[in-house]
């Protein structure tokens, strides 16, 4: 009981999230896996929020859950914008 007034620090492992970007490859290969068309199918996750558009395949329904869909539109979006637009123009 003689240290009961000293405040103690511990640190945690921090969980590793991956980033959008990686998730949506890792959902796209487990959709390509299954024989779904990713496309279609990443585009019905993102209007309705219904993870039953992803597959279970390789944990692709959990890993998209860990990201905001708007942060997956950005992504895509960036995406799009960054191979069609490089110099400053439309190709």
């Amino acid at each position: 009981m003689k240290e009961i007034n000293i405040t103690r620090f511990f640190q945690t492992a921090k969980d590793e999230i991956p980033q959008a970007k990686d998730i949506i490859d890792r959902v796209y290969a487990a959709l390509t896996d299954q024989g779904y068309n990713p496309v279609n199918q990443i585009v019905g996750y993102i209007m309705s929020g219904d993870p039953t558009y992803i597959t279970s395949h390789n944990g692709a329904r959990s890993l998209i859950m860990k990201v905001e869909r708007d942060e997956i539109l950005e992504v895509l979006l960036q995406n799009y914008i960054d191979t069609n637009f490089k110099d400053g123009s439309n190709k």
